[in-house]
């Protein structure tokens, strides 16, 4: 069944296929968050898209119902971070120097407490800037924006190391995650608000400001827009041709990408595989179907 445009949902539907710009609070796990979501809003589901260790705080989008589907999307995306670098000796003059030589590919092993295999592997810092240097030059205020994957814990260690001073993480928040940023960031108190007032006095308003349609978490990818008739299809498994594609965005082949219907309702997530101003031919191999 293809969806109603998300601005026409009403908040059934809303709930059912929505995500939660969630200020992480320092303490529970991004698990625990996620349960808690999922019993406030009463959906089924609810799934974190990256984690957050416990003492870590900041922005933890949390998809509802059938939205965790999409978690792959944002995993893919970029991470913004702020940090404490506490240094175990007085900043050298050439701190800048050194945080710039950061910027780029760097081989890293995840700590021995981390989920996955620990293998040397590369993750890429984009910009990693230094925003203030406490006055006995021990704490670096850092800004770190990365691929995903890359442990933050492991680059302040590594930091140290290459400052000569030795260093460690301090407090560490979360500033962005793919299409997300701590600008329109909501509390937990602020959906349990949000929620007790669409329940007990029909108004809605808030609830609709700390809740969005789960397509918000799909902005950062290319879009491709199908025709219904092929949105139908993609519901009964088959991928996307080149006669159903009404329009698209410039992508590199097989980048992920994000199909919609003509009223901006998200239909699957796909591998670009083909021109979409062909005539004919697969152009979108389904990876998730939404509908």
């Amino acid at each position: 069944m293809r969806r109603v445009a998300p601005e026409e949902r009403d908040v059934d539907a809303l709930r059912e296929f929505g995500v939660v710009n969630l200020d992480k609070p320092p303490g529970p796990s991004a698990h625990q968050v996620s349960a808690w979501i999922r019993d406030m809003v009463d959906v089924e589901k609810a799934a974190h898209a990256g984690t957050l260790d416990p003492k870590v705080t900041g922005c933890l989008p949390v998809l509802t119902g059938t939205a965790t589907r999409l978690a792959p999307a944002l995993l893919e995306g970029p991470k913004e971070y702020v940090a404490v670098l506490e240094l175990h000796a007085r900043a050298p003059t050439d701190l800048d120097t050194v945080l710039a030589e950061f910027e780029g590919p760097l081989y890293q092993k995840p700590p021995r407490k981390s989920a996955v295999a620990r293998r040397l592997r590369v993750r890429e810092v984009y910009a990693l800037d230094r925003l203030e240097l406490s006055e006995d030059r021990r704490q670096v205020l850092v800004r770190i924006r990365c691929e995903s994957g890359t442990y933050v814990r492991k680059l302040c260690h590594d930091l140290g190391l290459a400052l000569g001073t030795g260093a460690h993480m301090g407090d560490l928040r979360r500033t962005a995650t793919g299409p997300f940023d701590d600008a329109d960031l909501a509390t937990l108190h602020d959906l349990a608000d949000a929620l007790a007032e669409w329940r007990e006095r029909d108004d809605e308003t808030w609830l609709r400001d700390v809740l969005a349609p789960a397509e918000t978490a799909l902005t950062h990818l290319p879009s491709v827009t199908i025709a219904p008739s092929a949105a139908d299809s993609v519901a009964d498994g088959a991928p996307v041709f080149a006669p159903g594609v009404i329009d698209a965005e410039d992508a590199t082949d097989g980048a992920l990408v994000a199909c919609y219907t003509p009223n901006g309702a998200v239909v699957c997530l796909g591998r670009l595989v083909g021109d979409p101003d062909a005539d004919s031919g697969e152009v979108v191999s389904l990876e998730r179907v939404l509908v």
